[in-house]
């Protein structure tokens, strides 16, 4: 398997689409399939269906397969498609093969939510999923600050198909260190916590980040990427500055409010209702003014 062109898809703005409800609470597919043609028509080169912007957590396993297929319908050659798959592993595996089936070429893992989890557990639990789809590049998505990085070495010795992280820990020296400790040059490294984190996370080896923000302004992000690919770290900041305050917000609280910015930004352009999924919240009417203003700014 040629894995170099995957490689290269990784190290990009990697967008998280959301997922949009309709007034019923059921999936919004028209409404889904026009946000992620927005998307391509931006520029997106790669997607992560069933990422956390999209609710993953708060989706039926019959709706996370739709929201796959959508986008991949949509995508169409267009774009990479790196499907988020996770939760049991029976479960996670099941999803890898749909998302094969489907068209993707990569799926993302999700960080196993269990209250025990060993670091030999994390890697059995990857190479499960990563043996069950041998063509497809497989991207941990890491939130475990204590997990060592020789173990990610370790799980792409029996799984050559473990190409890229996602790595979304807030502490830029710890990335440093992980990432050089599991092999610099072995892996694609994607800054999993998004704008706001991409130029610490480019300074010490990341080529790629994550994005929901994209989603409203996709010109935004590829501006980031183009002055990090540069090396121009004053121009990115430049970037950073404009959207400091949105993704802020997003952040805030642990995150509690983190799909919900993202939401509430496109119901103000009109592209969406602003409806989220418990244990997420719809924004309050206080606060809704100020993220209208903050996306005005923008040339979206």
């Amino acid at each position: 398997m040629d894995l170099a062109p995957l490689k290269a898809a990784l190290s990009d703005v990697v967008a998280i689409p959301v997922t949009p409800f309709a007034a019923d609470g059921s999936i919004d597919t028209a409404t889904h399939r026009a946000l992620v043609r927005r998307l391509l028509d931006g520029g997106v080169r790669i997607l992560t269906p069933n990422g956390n912007t999209g609710e993953f957590y708060a989706l039926s396993p019959e709706e996370r397969r739709t929201v796959t297929e959508l986008t991949a319908d949509e995508a169409g050659g267009r774009a990479t498609l790196l499907a988020g798959v996770g939760h049991d592993l029976p479960t996670a595996v099941a999803a890898a093969e749909h998302a094969r089936d489907s068209g993707a070429e990569m799926v993302m893992v999700h960080q196993p939510v269990h209250p025990y989890i060993a670091q030999d557990g994390w890697v059995d639990y990857h190479r499960a999923i990563a043996e069950a789809v041998p063509a497809l590049g497989v991207v941990p998505y890491i939130r475990n600050p204590l997990l060592d990085g020789r173990r990610l070495a370790a799980l792409a010795d029996s799984c050559p198909n473990v190409i890229g992280v996602k790595y979304a820990v807030p502490d830029a020296a710890r990335f440093g260190a992980f990432a050089r400790d599991a092999g610099l040059e072995r892996f694609v490294w994607i800054a999993g916590l998004a704008e706001l984190y991409a130029p610490s996370y480019f300074a010490t080896g990341a080529t790629g980040f994550t994005s929901g923000l994209v989603n409203i302004a996709p010109g935004v992000s590829f501006t980031m990427l183009e002055a990090l690919r540069d090396g121009d770290y004053v121009a990115a900041m430049k970037v950073w500055e404009r959207i400091r305050r949105f993704e802020e917000l997003r952040a805030d609280r642990q995150s509690a409010d983190n799909v919900t910015i993202v939401k509430e930004a496109l119901a103000s352009l009109g592209l969406c209702r602003r409806e989220v999924r418990p244990p997420s919240r719809v924004l309050p009417e206080p606060e809704r003014a100020e993220v209208a203003d903050l996306v005005a700014r923008w040339s979206v």
